[in-house]
Parts: C-alpha cells; sequence; structure tokens
C-alpha cells in the first residue's frame, strides 16, 4: 500500500531532510486538539524518540502516561509538556518484572481506560548480562518486559476499544530483526553470547508479538503494529564501540539514512494514530508505510523484512513459551 510518505523517502539527505516528523503526522492526520478523551501510555520517555512520540501525541490533547526508570531525567526531557495536567510520569525498569507489574498496577489506579499503548523502550547491544529475573538483557528488556505490560493491560485496551475507534499497540521493532530470528534452545544465549544476535532476536519477537496480538485481539477490537523507527543518534547507541560509531559516521549512505529524533518517531505515530490502521493491525512498518520485502540484495540497513516475519507457527511458539516464563507475575 502506498502511502503519502512514500515519494519523500526516495531521496534521503540527513537529519532534518523532507522525510515527516511526529509533530507533521499528527497534523497531517487533522488530529491537534482531538483526542482530549483518549489516553496513551508510551514507555521509555526520558531520552530518544520515546520524547518526541509523546510530545507529538500531546498535540493531540490526549492524556499521556509516560514511563521511564530515572523520573528525574524523563521530567528534564519532557520539561516542554510536563507541566500539563495531561501528562503523567510512571516509574518502570524494563530489566524486572515486578517494576513492570508494579507500573501496571499503579496505571490501573490512575485511569480507567487506555486507548493507544506504545512500547517504545529499549536497549542494544548490550554487554552479557542478566535482568533481576535471570533473563538476558535485551530479550528481557526488550521483549519479555513489554510483553507482560501487554498482557497486564490488553483487558483495559479491550475495554477501551470504540467501534468507530479501535485501540492499539504499537511495538518498536528494527531492522535489525533481519539479522536473526528467536533462539528457542538458548534464549540467554548461554555460552555462546553474541550482542548482535541477542538484539536481532529481540527484535523478532517484538515484531512477532506484535502479529500475535493482532491475531488474538484483533478480533476484539486491539489492534497491534510493529515499527522499525530507522535509524536515529540516540542513547540506544550507548554500547557502540567509539570505532563502530566513528565507521557509521564518515559512512556517507548511513550519514544520509540517519533520522532525528523527530523523525525517528514519525513512524510510531502514524502506528498509532493514522486512519489508514483503523481496524487492523499485524504489519511491520517503516518509514510512514506498511514495510515490503527486501529487494534483492539489500544491503544492512535496506528497507524491508525478514523472510520470518510473518512466521506464524513460531510467533505463536513464542507467545506460549513468553506467557510461561512472565507467569508468576501474571497472577
Amino acid at each position: 500500500m502506498a502511502t503519502r510518505y512514500e515519494a519523500v523517502h526516495q531521496t534521503l539527505n540527513g537529519p532534518g531532510d523532507a522525510r515527516p516528523t511526529a509533530l507533521q503526522i499528527i497534523r497531517d492526520e487533522q488530529l491537534s486538539g482531538k483526542w482530549s478523551d483518549k489516553t496513551v501510555l508510551i514507555t521509555g520517555c526520558s531520552s530518544g524518540i520515546g520524547i518526541e512520540t509523546a510530545k507529538a501525541l500531546h498535540e493531540t490533547g490526549a492524556t499521556i502516561y509516560a514511563t521511564a526508570r530515572d523520573l528525574n531525567k524523563a521530567k528534564s526531557a519532557l520539561s516542554s509538556i510536563i507541566d500539563s495536567d495531561r501528562v503523567y510520569l510512571l516509574e518502570l525498569d524494563l530489566e524486572s518484572l515486578a517494576s513492570v507489574r508494579n507500573c501496571a498496577e499503579t496505571f490501573l489506579a490512575k485511569s480507567d481506560r487506555l486507548d493507544v499503548l506504545i512500547t517504545n523502550a529499549g536497549v542494544m547491544a548490550t554487554p552479557e548480562g542478566r535482568t533481576a529475573d535471570g533473563f538476558e538483557t535485551q530479550f528481557g528488556t526488550n521483549h519479555l518486559a513489554h510483553f507482560l505490560l501487554i498482557q497486564l493491560l490488553l483487558p483495559i485496551l479491550e475495554k477501551s476499544s470504540k467501534p468507530n475507534s479501535q485501540s492499539r499497540v504499537v511495538v518498536l521493532s528494527s531492522v535489525a530483526h533481519r539479522n536473526g530470528e528467536v533462539n528457542f534452545p538458548n534464549l540467554n544465549f548461554d555460552g555462546e553470547y553474541d550482542a548482535w544476535k541477542a538484539y536481532a532476536q529481540s527484535k523478532t519477537a517484538n515484531l512477532w508479538a506484535s502479529n500475535e496480538v493482532e491475531r488474538r485481539f484483533g478480533p476484539k477490537g486491539v489492534h497491534s503494529l510493529s515499527v522499525h523507527p530507522g535509524g536515529i543518534m540516540t542513547g540506544l547507541m550507548q554500547h557502540f564501540s567509539d570505532e563502530h560509531k566513528q565507521a557509521l559516521g564518515t559512512n556517507p549512505g548511513v550519514l544520509a539514512l540517519l533520522k532525528s529524533p523527530e523523525q525517528g518517531a514519525a513512524t510510531t505515530v502514524w502506528a498509532a494514530t493514522a486512519k489508514v490502521h483503523e481496524g487492523q493491525g499485524g504489519k511491520y512498518l517503516e518509514d510512514c508505510q506498511i514495510a515490503k520485502p527486501p529487494k534483492d540484495g539489500a544491503a544492512q540497513f535496506d528497507p524491508g523484512y525478514s523472510a520470518w516475519a510473518y512466521d506464524e507457527k513460531k510467533a505463536i511458539l513464542l507467545w506460549e513459551r513468553s506467557l510461561e516464563l512472565v507467569k508468576p507475575f501474571l497472577g
């Protein structure tokens, strides 16, 4: 499906070029001040594109719940909207499933509706480590914590859905999902840790979880889309080596495709708001479009989804395995 944004993604000139910003999406959808009856929850709002996602959706008039591990950092990052009586901060440490449950309980005690859930937070290419619950850091943080949050909030998403304005879940994935599937025999990569393969696993898991939300809950009025935001120089790159950063910073092709944080949040906001997605989901989006298969010989950062992106059997297997892993926190 072609969109109004396809043409501007053909010629890339780096951050601040003609590609849309998150705020432009809101204005193109004519939603400024129109969502005063809606509530949005966004994870990871103390840095990067989470900040721009929150700012753009605040423009709609919606009530925004923004999560962060460091609330003081989030207050500073969201300074332009933090004094609004429609913005609430919630503490959430994605390396702890107990923290996820506490965050969900706090939200449910404060709000009786949720129209859009955006699982934006994440880590990338971390040194080998384990979450508080013993899971490989990237799988535990990027996938399992958000998977648990989705499970705990599905009832309110379902209850808040209306026939002409159904609830949405937007899950941040990445083009890096093409670098590897889920390692079912060894989810923690014990004895074979590779930071990039572990990241790829977590991003494939994000994509599959989103597709499975759509399959299971789409008929109940909760639709899910996964998103590759694009290449953005944010704190997500803190674990890159200096050599890696320098190589990226001197590659003209990479520099041209990089987006500003405002542009990086655009596809997320398009997924969350665009009328074209009303009542449907189960797609992987990039560059404010539904992604297509990659072209033959596609380079590492070229558009397109993996051969396994829409593998239903593996997505179901991951869903069932994930339910088992978070079960102690579901009761």
